[in-house]
């Protein structure tokens, strides 16, 4: 599935539940920040090198969904390509950062 898949699956679902009137951008903002936490929770206490049950993994993958979700619902709404803001992000990053690397 290609990002603009991604994004009709999205509004489609999120039309057909009338959620448009809850998705300004504070509000997708703090459901980002609480499914990224959901995301820490699985590792609170664990080792560092802890390696993750079936069942551990599964709800890891759903917990990284729910938290790209509404990264892309932000994107959408804000009409960024994340692609390219990716690839601006990396370009500021090679000027901050040494060494510089050829691409």
């Amino acid at each position: 599935m290609n990002y603009d898949e991604i994004v009709q699956l999205l509004r489609k679902f999120r039309d057909q539940r009338d959620w448009q009137k809850y998705h300004n951008l504070k509000d997708l903002a703090i459901s980002l920040n609480l499914e990224a936490s959901e995301v820490l929770e699985i590792f609170q206490w664990q080792p560092a090198d802890q390696t993750l049950t079936d069942e551990q993994n599964q709800h890891l993958a759903e917990e990284l969904a729910d938290t790209m979700i509404y990264l892309v619902y932000m994107f959408d709404k804000l009409g960024i390509d994340p692609g390219e803001a990716i690839k601006q992000k990396i370009h500021v990053n090679e000027k901050r950062h040494w060494p510089k690397i050829d691409r």
